[in-house]
């Protein structure tokens, strides 16, 4: 494995690779919302997600689920990272102001509560990470129903983990056209609920972004606002907001239509958040 990681080309903010380090279940990254080295798991191999979200940045990206997890695999490869990274060189390939060791996220190029190992991994993941290593659970929250999710998410909470529930729109037809389901705002809020039960420390992470050169409208904000409104007045109370825009391409059909927005729109948003007593933290870049 030290072979491999000797091959491995400087990272930066724009590289997501999946096979930076040449393995199959785990890949560094610089995250510029982590503000370092997040060592991502991929536990959808088969880039299939059951959203396919227009911003999406994995290709060949397909319908479906996680395949099965060489568990005896992925311990190896997280086994041999986390020594490389604690006791080789490998912080010298980061840029100087990245140089530390945020967390460990559970992402990857599909949904990682897809795999039927999720909970298994969970533990691995306990016995093998540093304690002070955050560890991070990034989900588009349709699975919470699962009991292997559910007891998942009460081992991170044991880990001071944290969990990124994603909600881009708060609408029905916002989020068809965002993200490609049919999913009920009701089952978003019980499923935003669930994973508030199971680990406080969950966050709601939203992409802003332009579509075919106009930002989210006036309804979209609103629609936004009440929907967190309604929570906080049922004490359903995530963590906070991490408002993120777009820096790499996507490779959906609809790149060509997306756009960035100014840092400027975003701040105006998350004022508005902030003004229901959120926190809420903005990255103009994904």
């Amino acid at each position: 494995m030290a072979k491999v990681f000797s091959k491995l080309n400087n990272l930066n903010v724009t590289d997501h690779s999946r096979d930076s380090a040449g393995l199959t279940y785990v890949y560094p990254v610089v995250s510029r919302r982590a503000g370092g080295v997040s060592v991502g798991i991929n536990l959808n191999t088969n880039n299939a997600c059951n959203w396919r979200c227009v911003y999406c940045q994995v290709p060949d990206l397909a319908r479906g689920t996680a395949p099965p997890v060489d568990m005896l695999l992925l311990e190896k490869e997280l086994r041999g990272f986390l020594h490389e990274l604690l006791q080789g060189d490998f912080l010298q390939r980061v840029p100087p102001e990245a140089r530390r060791i945020n967390d460990i996220a559970l992402s990857g190029n599909g949904e990682p509560t897809s795999a039927q190992e999720f909970l298994q991994v969970v533990e691995l993941i306990a016995e093998l990470k540093p304690a002070e290593l955050k560890l991070v659970l990034i989900t588009n929250g349709s699975l919470m129903q699962r009991d292997n999710v559910q007891q998942g998410l009460r081992r991170m909470a044991q880990l001071n983990g944290e969990v990124w529930f994603k909600l881009d729109r708060a609408s029905e037809a916002g989020m068809l056209r965002v993200n490609d389901t049919k999913m009920t705002m009701d089952k978003v809020r019980h499923n935003l609920a669930t994973a508030i039960a199971c680990c406080p420390n969950t966050w709601l992470q939203t992409c802003w972004f332009a579509l075919d050169g106009v930002a989210p409208s006036q309804r979209d904000e609103e629609n936004y606002l009440d929907f967190l409104g309604a929570l906080l007045r049922d004490n359903i109370k995530p963590r906070g907001v991490l408002l993120y825009g777009l820096a790499r391409p996507s490779q959906q059909a609809e790149a060509p239509r997306l756009g960035a927005l100014t840092q400027v729109q975003m701040e105006a948003f998350a004022a508005r958040i902030r003004a229901l007593g959120m926190e809420v933290k903005v990255s103009a870049a994904l």
